[in-house]
């Protein structure tokens, strides 16, 4: 039987293995992935198993959270503006922008969406796995409330906070061992009124990803393809085989589905092989580099203060 902590450490697991199968194909066609059969080979730049920014970023989350003993944004703006100087291989232009712009935590954001007007990328959505299993267990208000406040601090538009809180709770009822897909309307109740019909549209049962009208770099498409990926298939891997195989941003998407087929499915449906390529190198942070055992001993870690 799986229990909460397994399906936990599913989630983290699970969207570091996501993120780093899809890096190798990120931006390219369909179906790229079932063509040449290479899953945690590397390429594009990506060492085999190497994970992103997506997941350098969730682990930056989910240290601070447990440093601090809660939420202290201040924080986690300071870890990414560390780990953005310490030239990643691969950093959103949005992001960017937002942490190399000289303004303070709490206005960097909304300052970058004025001038821009743009600012739902899926940014906040792929690095939500950490803080998700932290703030699972305080129930629907306070996680999705934490979400939003989290993916403030990088973007400014609130279709990617409303986005990132949708993921938060479904990964909460997830590890309550609930169907999440089931939970879909109460879910959708519980987003802002302005962006619940378009967050409707692309997570109905009826939607799939050829009906996207956006690239799915951005928030809407990304989170509904991970829905999809989930609600098309039957176990882990292929979820997120299944995420990779729709092309484009091919990690975040594998991200974000990894993350939520890891908390239904729990860690031991992940493949073996997967794990013990995976492997999150932290630049800013020194050498570090985080493989499987230290990515479960952070999830238990965000877990257990919730009393899993």
């Amino acid at each position: 039987m799986t229990t909460r902590l397994d399906r936990a450490v599913g989630a983290v697991l699970g969207s570091a293995v996501g993120d780093a199968l899809g890096a190798p194909y990120e931006f390219g066609p369909a179906g790229e992935l079932a063509a040449r059969g290479a899953e945690m080979r590397g390429g594009g730049g990506w060492e085999p198993g190497e994970a992103t920014d997506d997941t350098q970023m969730a682990v930056l989350v989910g240290e601070s959270l447990l440093e601090h003993d809660g939420l202290e944004l201040p924080d986690i703006f300071g870890r990414f503006q560390r780990w953005a100087a310490g030239g990643p291989k691969d950093i959103g232009l949005q992001t960017e922008d937002v942490l190399t712009s000289g303004a303070p935590w709490d206005l960097a954001a909304a300052l970058h969406f004025q001038a821009n007007a743009r600012a739902a990328g899926n940014g906040s959505l792929m690095r939500a796995s950490t803080s998700a299993v932290y703030f699972a267990a305080d129930g629907r208000d306070p996680t999705m409330d934490a979400a939003r406040r989290i993916a403030a601090l990088t973007h400014g538009d609130r279709a990617a906070w409303e986005g990132t809180a949708v993921l938060h709770e479904l990964v909460r009822i997830a590890l309550d061992g609930a169907d999440p897909l089931a939970a879909l309307p109460e879910v959708l109740a519980a987003v802002h009124p302005e962006h619940r019909e378009r967050y409707g549209r692309v997570l109905d049962p009826g939607w799939h990803p050829g009906l996207a009208t956006e690239f799915n770099g951005a928030v809407w498409p990304c989170m509904g393809s991970a829905v999809w990926a989930l609600r098309t298939t039957a176990d882990f891997a292929e979820a997120v085989r299944a995420a990779v195989n729709l092309g484009g941003d091919t990690d975040t998407v594998a991200a974000v589905t990894g993350t939520l087929a890891g908390a239904c499915y729990g860690q031991a449906a992940i493949p073996p092989e997967w794990t013990a390529a995976v492997h999150v190198p932290l630049p800013g942070f020194g050498p570090r580099v985080l493989g499987a055992d230290e990515l479960r001993e952070l999830a238990r870690g965000l877990a257990e203060p919730g009393g899993l």
